[in-house]
């Protein structure tokens, strides 16, 4: 890969300082508490930011800061980091390796820089706009699908359109694609930016979960949307993400 910028080299060395955090602390039985939001948030994640914030801040200490634990600062700032130390901490409680640390950067309203490193599952993604997506120091690019009918699909976070009206036209979407799955958190959409499966779908995120994952699949050739269209924003609370030659078809499929 091309020789990585400043701002990447701190946002991977700021995954590395949350690694070597939540590592030890996983599967070591940590007291949960919930928040009002009715999320659950652990040691390890509020640990886990203050490695992350520790680094980024140090090195940029103009930018701006979103983090899960510690909310917005400075979001007046041309540059913001965006991050969630601990995504997937339902996971992380019950024991399984489905959760990652999710750090993006946004600079004039546009998401320009993603990590997502998973520690317990063993991957460590990223991506920089013009630079391509990268998987454990491998070059990694979406797959060439083309039709519905040869699509796997996974999904998650479900609750808010399983309630909605366009749930019918997904269920007949499900009858059209080749497979359905059901990866969810950061899994899937390493998955679609390695070629892995074609199409991604899911509602009830908040943007400090998708951020990272957003530049990782675009720049691996993919395309990233919410449900209705609409590029990614702090607002973002629904995801279509595809190979970006299924993107029209999954669209006019869910109809939002």
């Amino acid at each position: 890969m091309n020789s990585p910028s400043p701002e990447l080299r701190a946002a991977l060395d700021a995954a590395r300082a949350a690694d070597a955090v939540i590592s030890p602390l996983f599967r070591s039985n940590l007291a949960v508490e919930i928040k009002a939001d009715r999320s659950p948030v652990t040691e390890a994640d509020r640990r886990a930011e203050a490695a992350i914030r520790e680094v980024l801040s140090s090195r940029f200490p103009t930018y701006g800061f979103y983090g899960e634990e510690t909310g917005q600062h400075d979001m007046q700032a041309e540059s913001i980091w965006l991050v969630d130390p601990l995504d997937g901490t339902k996971s992380f409680v019950r024991d399984t390796p489905f959760f990652s640390t999710q750090i993006a950067l946004m600079r004039g309203g546009r998401f320009v820089l993603g990590v997502s490193s998973a520690c317990a599952y063993g991957e460590l993604a990223w991506a920089e706009e013009g630079g391509g997506a990268w998987l454990d120091g491998r070059r990694i690019q979406v797959s060439s699908t083309a039709t519905l009918e040869q699509t796997i699909l996974s999904t998650g976070n479900m609750k808010t359109l399983a309630a909605a009206p366009q749930w019918a036209d997904f269920g007949r979407l499900v009858t059209r694609v080749n497979r359905l799955r059901g990866y969810g958190d950061f899994v899937h959409y390493h998955l679609l930016a390695r070629g892995a499966l074609d199409l991604v779908i899911e509602s009830d995120v908040n943007i400090l979960d998708i951020a990272a994952l957003s530049v990782i699949v675009r720049e691996a050739g993919g395309r990233f949307t919410d449900l209705s269209g609409g590029e990614i924003g702090l607002a973002t609370s629904t995801v279509l993400a595809s190979n970006g030659a299924l993107h029209e078809a999954g669209l006019q499929a869910i109809g939002f």
